[in-house]
């Protein structure tokens, strides 16, 4: 086997993208600290064509270096807003009719190997903070908790690597 080259992987450029028909996912992060993990979690939704990141609270927005050298251009391909209050965004989102969902550990949340995506809604996935997750006023109000099932002994997993995971299950039940 030969490695492809990057002309060859067929790629949409950032005008492409924006034409593109979007995945039905929406992406919300809750008080992300790290400017990497936010560069990462653009760079993971421009691969699955996501259609918006909202960037909540202290989550810094781009133009970053810290988020640019992680998200690869990716800033200038994906849709993304900045709120100031998840709750209310939360709120509005749920409103619209998409279906809310917070990842995290939570009584009675859904096992993510178990769920499946609603074709009929939009999907909704909030993620939390580093070191305190979803905030629990967003946890209360969200339709839906989805847990990434672990085995080992840590108790989480890092914000982008969560996104990652998440995003691809969803996209890849939803694609079937």
């Amino acid at each position: 086997m030969r490695k492809l080259r990057n002309e060859e992987l067929d790629r949409k450029d950032v005008e492409g993208y924006k034409l593109a028909d979007k995945s039905p996912i929406i992406i919300v992060l809750d008080n992300i600290r790290s400017l990497n993990n936010i560069g990462s979690v653009f760079r993971t939704a421009d691969a699955f064509l996501i259609e918006k990141i909202y960037l909540c609270g202290i989550t810094a927005t781009p133009p970053h270096k810290d988020i640019h050298k992680t998200a690869l251009g990716s800033t200038d391909s994906v849709a993304w807003e900045h709120v100031q209050d998840t709750l209310t965004l939360v709120e509005r989102l749920k409103n619209e009719g998409n279906h809310v969902i917070s990842v995290e550990q939570a009584e009675n949340a859904t096992m993510l190997n178990e769920y499946l995506p609603s074709k009929t809604k939009k999907q909704v996935l909030i993620f939390g903070n580093e070191v305190k997750g979803v905030s629990q006023n967003v946890v209360s109000a969200s339709d839906e908790v989805l847990e990434i099932p672990q085995f080992g002994t840590k108790h989480s997993l890092n914000i982008s690597v969560s996104v990652g995971v998440v995003v691809w299950d969803c996209w890849s039940k939803l694609n079937a």
